[in-house]
């Protein structure tokens, strides 16, 4: 086998991926995704393996269309195409979903405001406005009224959406230093941010010329989120904010394994199947006991998963102890270059 490709990156899974490949005589190389050679880089290389951010802004500018350029030439790459063309757009998650038949909420997307507006007209309420992209529950809205809804929708047609939700943004990280979970410089930081957005929303762009609404789903005060990586699962429960439906990015997390039960986990691995992906993270909601998957991504904040009690395989079998996750995405990449060459 040649070497596996290592994007540079100091964060996310990357130092965790050349640690296993360190310890386990796995040929690496690092390499920078932003070069001007990086084909040239990667010419002794059977694969790239690469965490890319939705909060990057050179990220946003080259990643997707330099792994699947190297897919499309032949090459392993992580994430692939599978779990990866959808990451950051809850629009492209809606459609993809609903093609394989995914347990999910009612979702309504519409690209014209008359259309928008008739439907908003005899909608239920609450009902929940997204915008594509963002993490964290950051650009997720409750619209309790048709008129807030007709509010949201003149703005999508109008001067649209910005990336970033500064408000927001400060309300959480004041709120977190309040618990103790953030520093006062992460308050000022996000309190400048609101004059100053960052990099990445300009990057982006507004979002325009769309409204994205998802079915609410009451009595939640958590939601459950299972990742799927090759033959193995695990997951964490994370409770909503105070006085809120949000659960993502709240900082709330419980790891017990009483929280997860086999029909939920059994739904990930039946959906990563058909999905064909590498990794992918499943937000699940419940409906009469049903569980509904309201968003999906291949990225996550592996620290926050290390209080994990264990992990189920395919057979839902289950393995105490403790684990890092970021192995398994090289022991995938390393299978997938094998079945590649023989």
């Amino acid at each position: 086998m040649k070497h596996i490709a290592i994007h540079v990156g100091k964060n996310g899974f990357h130092p965790n991926w050349r640690a296993y490949c360190l310890k386990n005589n796995i040929p690496f190389k690092n390499v920078d995704c932003y070069a001007d050679n990086i084909i040239d880089q990667l010419a002794d290389c059977d694969a790239l393996m690469w965490h890319h951010s939705q909060n990057n802004p050179k990220d946003l500018l080259i990643a997707k269309q330099l792994l699947f350029a190297l897919e499309h030439s032949g090459k392993v790459v992580f994430p692939d195409f599978n779990t990866n063309w959808h990451f950051d757009d809850k629009v492209a998650q809606k459609y993809l979903l609903e093609l394989v038949q995914c347990p999910i909420p009612q979702n309504h997307v519409f690209y014209e405001k008359d259309a928008a507006i008739r439907w908003a007209k005899t909608a239920s309420y609450p009902t929940v406005f997204k915008l594509r992209g963002g993490a964290g529950s950051f650009n997720v809205k409750l619209i309790k009224s048709f008129a807030d809804a007709k509010s949201i929708i003149h703005k999508a047609f109008g001067r649209g959406f910005s990336n970033y939700d500064g408000f927001t943004a400060f309300k959480e990280t004041f709120g977190h230093w309040q618990k103790g979970k953030s520093s006062k410089m992460d308050v000022l930081k996000a309190f400048l941010r609101l004059f100053i957005p960052p990099e990445f929303a300009k990057v982006a762009g507004r979002e325009i010329g769309y409204v994205y609404f998802q079915e609410f789903i009451p009595n939640n005060d958590s939601d459950i989120r299972v990742i799927v990586i090759g033959n193995k699962a695990f997951a964490i429960k994370r409770n909503v904010r105070e006085n809120d439906f949000r659960a993502s990015g709240s900082g709330n997390i419980e790891y017990s394994k009483k929280y997860f039960d086999d029909k939920t986990i059994k739904t990930a691995f039946d959906i990563a199947a058909k999905l064909k992906t590498q990794c992918v993270a499943f937000d699940f909601v419940y409906k009469d006991d049903k569980p509904l998957v309201i968003e999906i991504s291949y990225g996550y904040t592996h620290a926050a998963y290390a209080p994990c009690e264990g992990y189920w395989d395919s057979a839902l079998n289950w393995f105490p102890g403790s684990f890092d996750s970021c192995e398994w995405m090289v022991d995938v990449v390393v299978n997938d270059i094998k079945r590649k060459k023989y």
